[in-house]
């Protein structure tokens, strides 16, 4: 069976990471979480002083982007790759709401994007692959062989997030301030000058919003299969 590009992208908190993750198994591809790489470079923004509520030092993180080393390591038990901050399993660290609410503003600078996307290029290039993120059908994978646009109203998507968040531990957070997360990021991502999230023209848009993950994908499944067959 030919191996393809799958790129799957879309609103935050739309379940990609989650379907993603249950097709390369399935397919037994490699699964890329491309969100994962900007939120690992947000954390380093972070640590190290550059980013904060009230202050964004640019050139700082721009400065220091040969620094940052990114990488994935499959992780059986959990049957997925997680991403390494130079050297660091940062897996957890960088599903925190902090992270979440500084993210989308690392992500509008375009060396940022520029690094990361040539990065996520070379993993492609054998194919037999799985990709979600904002841009990969747009810009990372133009010419993928299968293309999902991802969507669901904001209010499910804050009460997914929240859910998450609070089997996570985090105890002290409110499903107001997931929605108002949810909705800024929204806004960050499809409104940003470099790489906005867009449906691309070709892509297959799936709503969500009162789909359960089984019928999510065996619905996708069965689109992907239809495709590897032609």
């Amino acid at each position: 069976m030919k191996k393809i590009i799958i790129a799957i992208d879309g609103f935050s908190s739309t379940g990609k990471s989650t379907l993603a993750k249950q097709l390369a198994k399935k397919l037994q591809y490699v699964y890329v979480d491309t969100g994962a790489m900007y939120r690992a470079v947000t954390l380093y923004a972070m640590r190290n002083g550059f980013i904060n509520a009230s202050q964004f030092d640019k050139k700082k993180l721009i400065s220091d982007l040969n620094k940052i080393k990114l990488h994935f390591v499959f992780n059986e038990s959990k049957g997925f790759a997680e991403v390494f901050l130079n050297n660091e399993n940062v897996e957890n660290e960088i599903r925190t709401l902090e992270v979440s609410q500084m993210v989308s503003q690392v992500s509008t600078i375009s060396e940022v994007r520029k690094k990361l996307v040539e990065q996520q290029q070379a993993l492609g290039k054998d194919k037999g692959i799985v990709m979600d993120g904002r841009d990969i059908g747009t810009v990372v994978f133009p010419n993928a062989d299968v293309k999902f646009y991802m969507t669901a109203s904001a209010d499910k998507r804050a009460k997914r997030r929240y859910k998450e968040l609070l089997d996570r531990g985090d105890s002290g957070i409110t499903y107001e301030r997931v929605l108002k997360n949810v909705e800024s990021r929204d806004y960050i991502d499809s409104t940003r000058l470099d790489s906005p999230l867009t449906k691309a023209e070709d892509a297959i848009e799936i709503d969500n919003s009162n789909m359960g993950l089984e019928e999510q994908f065996d619905r996708v499944y069965s689109l992907i299969v239809s495709r590897i067959k032609d």
